[in-house]
C-alpha cells in the first residue's frame, strides 16, 4: 500500500486529540483509505510540554518548513488559529502541492476567495469539517449528500457558550452575569468571551454555511449580528410560559420567492414544538430544509478535543480517498439575486419596554407603534406600585424591521421609558 504523510502545525488542545486519534483508531483509518497514514511532522513553538499522548519526540519541531517544505508530506493540518501566520502556512502549504485541512472558522470567513482560489490554481483540497460545529458531520453531507436539493433555509445553534447560558438563565432563573461567571468557571466560556456572546462566532460559521448553501460569500459586516447580553429571566420566562417559546442564539440563512438571501444572526424565539427549541447546553444544531429532501437536522457536540478532532482526521480520511476531486464548495450557479437589507425583513416581535406604571403609558406605545403599521396581538405587565418602572411585554404581528426600528428609536424618547427597549424576533 502507497503512504500517506501527514504534518500537523499547531500541537494544541485540537491537535493533541487529532494525534490521539490517529494512535486508537490508525487501523481502522487505514482500513478505510486502503493506504499507509503516518503522521511524519507536528510543529509548535510549544514542543517540550507534556500534552498527555503518545508521540515519537523525533517528529516534532519547532520550524514549520519542516512541513512545508517536504516533498514527502501530502497533507497539512493547520490547527494554529487566528488570521496570521495560519493564513501564510496556508496558501504556501497549497502551493507546494499540498492538501490542507483546517478547523480555521476565523480565517476562513474573512478569506474565503483568496484560500479557494490558490486551491483551485494548486489543484489541492482544502477541508474544513471542523470550523462548523465541532464533530457534527454537517459540512460534508451538507456539499455532498445534499447536491441533489436546492437549499432553502439553514437556522443554526453554532455557538455552544452562547447556547450553554441561555439554557442555564432558563434552568435555573439567573442573570446572565451570574451564568457567564460559572461559565467561565467551568470552561465553557472564555475570560474575554465577547466573541461567543456577542454573536460574532456564530456569524463567521453562518458565512462558511451560506457559501456551501447558497453559493454565495457574505462578509460579516454586510449582515446583522446580534449577541445575547441583553436577555435576562423575564424575557425567558415570558416566552415560555406566554409564548410556548425558548431564547437561542440563531443563525438564520434563507432565499425567498424573489431569490433575496436573508442572513442574519440574533436572538430568536423558537417554538417549543420546533427541533431546535430542545437543542440545550453546549451542543449545537443545524436544521435545513432542501426542496427535495424537506426539512433535516444535524446535532452533536459543536466544540471539545475530541469531537473536533474527529471532523479534522474525517477531512484527512476524505482527502486520501480522493485526492484528485477538483475543488467545489457549494453550487457554483447560486439562485441568490441580492442580499436582503435587514431594515427590508420582515418578522413577528416580542418587545419588552420598561416604564413607569402611570397613566397614558400604554396608549403613548400603542399610538407609536400603529403610526408605524406595527399592530399589536398581545401586552401584558408586572403588577406594580404606582409610578414604579416596571416591564411591559408586547408581541406584535407580521412587521418590517425598518419600521420596528424606527418605533423603538421613538419609544425610548418617552420620558417615562426608564430603560433601552428589548426586541427579540420570533421564528
Amino acid at each position: 500500500m502507497n503512504t500517506i504523510n501527514i504534518g500537523l502545525i499547531g500541537f494544541g488542545t485540537i491537535g493533541s486529540g487529532v494525534v490521539a486519534t490517529l494512535n486508537q483508531n490508525i487501523n481502522l483509518i487505514e482500513e478505510k483509505v486502503h493506504k499507509n497514514v503516518r503522521l511524519k511532522r507536528i510543529v509548535d513553538l510549544d514542543i517540550t510540554t507534556d500534552r498527555g499522548v503518545e508521540v515519537n519526540q523525533e517528529i516534532l519541531s519547532t520550524n514549520v518548513e519542516d512541513i512545508l517544505e517536504d516533498d514527502e508530506i501530502d497533507i497539512v493540518i493547520e490547527l494554529v488559529g487566528g488570521y496570521q501566520p495560519a493564513l501564510s502556512f496556508i496558501l504556501k502549504a497549497m502551493e507546494n502541492g499540498k492538501h490542507v485541512v483546517t478547523a480555521n472558522k476565523a480565517l476562513l470567513a474573512k478569506h474565503w476567495q483568496e484560500i479557494i482560489n490558490c486551491a483551485t490554481k494548486n489543484q489541492v483540497r482544502v477541508c474544513f469539517e471542523a470550523s462548523v460545529g465541532g464533530g457534527i458531520p454537517l459540512l460534508a453531507p451538507l456539499n455532498d449528500g445534499l447536491a441533489a436539493n436546492n437549499i432553502e433555509k439553514v437556522y443554526g445553534i453554532i455557538n455552544g457558550t452562547a447556547n450553554y447560558i441561555l439554557t442555564k438563565m432558563a434552568d435555573a432563573e439567573l442573570d446572565f452575569d451570574v451564568v457567564l461567571k460559572e461559565a467561565q468557571l467551568m470552561g465553557y466560556a472564555e475570560q474575554d468571551p465577547t466573541f461567543d456572546i456577542e454573536g460574532h462566532d456564530t456569524a463567521q460559521k453562518l458565512i462558511i454555511l451560506g457559501m456551501l448553501s447558497f453559493g454565495i460569500y457574505v462578509e460579516q459586516d454586510k449582515f446583522h449580528v446580534e449577541g445575547i447580553t441583553k436577555i435576562t429571566p423575564d424575557d425567558i420566562k415570558f416566552a415560555r410560559e406566554e409564548l410556548n417559546s425558548v431564547v437561542k442564539l440563531l443563525a438564520i440563512a434563507q432565499v425567498d420567492d424573489e431569490c433575496e438571501l436573508e442572513i442574519r444572526v440574533h436572538p430568536t424565539l423558537v417554538p417549543q414544538n420546533h427541533l431546535l427549541a430542545s437543542v440545550n447546553d453546549v451542543f449545537n444544531a443545524v436544521y435545513m430544509v432542501g426542496d427535495i429532501v424537506g426539512p433535516v437536522l444535524m446535532y452533536g457536540q459543536g466544540a471539545g478535543m475530541m469531537p473536533t478532532a474527529s471532523a479534522v482526521v474525517a477531512d484527512c480520511i476524505d482527502i486520501i480517498q480522493d485526492m484528485e476531486r477538483p475543488v467545489d464548495y457549494g453550487p457554483s450557479q447560486g439562485r441568490v439575486k441580492k442580499i436582503k437589507e435587514m431594515s427590508n425583513v420582515e418578522s413577528k416581535y416580542y418587545m419588552r419596554i420598561t416604564a413607569l406604571d402611570k397613566t397614558g403609558v400604554l396608549h403613548s406605545i400603542s399610538g407609536i407603534l400603529s403610526d408605524h403599521n406595527i399592530s399589536i396581538e398581545s401586552v401584558s405587565q408586572k403588577k406594580a406600585d404606582h409610578g414604579e418602572a416596571i416591564p411591559i411585554f408586547m408581541v406584535t404581528h407580521h412587521s418590517l424591521e425598518k419600521n420596528m426600528q424606527k418605533a423603538i428609536q421613538l419609544i425610548d424618547k418617552l420620558d417615562f421609558v426608564k430603560e433601552e427597549t428589548l426586541i427579540i424576533r420570533l421564528l
